[in-house]
């Protein structure tokens, strides 16, 4: 098994096929998008396949160690990954083939209309071990 982080884009990734961004949604739109993302994380559970989810907050800061004391703190001029990211989901399959049918299956999750987003997701496979074993 390997472990594989879908990144799931506020802007930065192509356009997709439904770019209507979801605070223009009528509230039944965004319902129909979070049950299809409940029902198919349920799924993914059912098989084995599901590590983690979360939707992220838009609300966030970069801190680096900058010597001793209070560290600096900043919100740019970069792009910032609040601005960008709004969520991820981890899953562990068998196979990166296994991966993209995944992700393109949540890539079709509902949008405005009730129509598929065809939204672009990032892909990326988890790369060596966790500081921390947790098992």
């Amino acid at each position: 098994m390997a472990k594989y982080l879908l990144l799931k884009h506020y802007r930065g990734a192509p356009a997709s096929v439904n770019d209507i961004p979801m605070d223009q949604w009528a509230p039944e739109e965004i319902t129909a998008h979070v049950q299809y993302m409940r029902d198919f994380a349920n799924r993914l559970v059912e098989t084995g396949e599901f590590v983690e989810e979360r939707a992220l907050a838009p609300e966030g800061t970069f801190v680096r160690y900058d010597g001793e004391g209070k560290p600096p703190v900043t919100d740019g001029p970069f792009a910032e990954t609040k601005d960008l990211i709004a969520g991820f989901m981890l899953i562990d399959v068998d196979s990166y083939e296994r991966a993209l049918e995944l992700a393109g299956e949540l890539s079709a999750a509902p949008g405005a209309g009730g129509k598929p987003i065809h939204e672009w997701l990032e892909l990326r496979p988890l790369w060596g071990e966790p500081l921390v074993i947790t098992e």
